[in-house]
């Protein structure tokens, strides 16, 4: 399992990813799950990845090469040519879809399921900044101003911050400390997912970016972010008050509910509280 999550903003665009794999409890490993593709003052796009790690290393290598083709005639489109970022994440989709077509059958007669999922996003010079989440088949979707964001892997446990904090007018630095809170809170709820982080930061229009960052155990950020997350969040907790019941402080009345939707009622006897 992985946890990947990318954000899509007016100012730019945020990758990050952990770097766990694991094939049973005694089988742990580290890989990277983030690549960037760059060239400079004309492209820059990054690939995320979760799933079965021999799939996405696989699609990764064939996507250097992969080509789509409008017509027997036309020039063969390529993640390094391709007008926009649309054209890429079709070159993606059919370096995913190829791999399927080598691999699925094998796969399945060993009882393993063709299982990865895929985050692209990035800019092509001549066009604005694009977010693709692309599934098992090929096919994707795009990130839009009402969901700026994609996550794959083991998503549940930092999806909540994402909701409450990212917009499209969420500042570059503030959006990747939301990442990074929501790394932490999948961090401490699922063991499957672990350090080393990647994180990538990239300014609209950029075509480039030096903010690319390992985080590792030893991290100054990170270790301060982990701590104070969790202090301030007891802190929150602390300042809301407890439940109260008809304004007494006492045993809250253990209720039941209709099965036709009347309203609670109290338990009263011993054989009651035992159902």
């Amino acid at each position: 399992m992985t946890y990947c999550v990318a954000i899509k903003l007016n100012a730019g665009l945020v990758f990050l990813s952990d770097s766990r794999t694991n094939a049973g409890l005694d089988q742990i490993s580290t890989f990277r799950k983030m690549i960037v593709y760059e060239k400079p003052q004309d492209r820059f796009m990054v690939l995320l990845s979760a799933g079965n790690l021999s799939i996405s290393q696989s699609i990764r290598e064939i996507l250097q090469v992969e080509q789509v083709k409008e017509t027997e005639t036309s020039e063969p489109i390529t993640i390094w040519n391709a007008k926009s970022m649309f054209d890429a994440a079709r070159v993606l989709g059919s370096a995913v879809r190829h791999v399927y077509d080598r691999d699925a059958a094998s796969l399945r007669q060993a009882g393993v399921e063709f299982n990865v999922s895929m985050i692209f996003g990035g800019q092509i010079k001549g066009e604005g900044m694009r977010l693709f989440q692309v599934y098992s088949a090929g096919n994707f979707i795009e990130a839009t101003p009402e969901t700026p964001y994609f996550q794959v892997g083991e998503s549940k446990y930092g999806k909540p911050v994402l909701d409450r904090v990212i917009t499209p007018t969420t500042p570059l630095d503030e959006a990747a400390k939301c990442a990074l809170v929501s790394m932490d809170s999948t961090l401490k709820s699922n063991l499957s997912v672990g350090l080393p982080l990647d994180l990538v930061v990239y300014e609209a229009d950029s075509f480039q970016t030096d903010k690319v960052v390992c985080i590792d155990e030893n991290n100054p950020y990170m270790k301060m972010l982990h701590s104070s997350w969790g202090h301030k969040l007891r802190q929150v907790f602390d300042s809301i008050e407890d439940p109260m019941w008809n304004g007494e402080h006492t045993e809250i009345p253990l209720m039941v509910e209709s099965a036709r939707g009347k309203p609670l009622r109290k338990i009263t006897t011993p054989q009651e509280r035992l159902i």
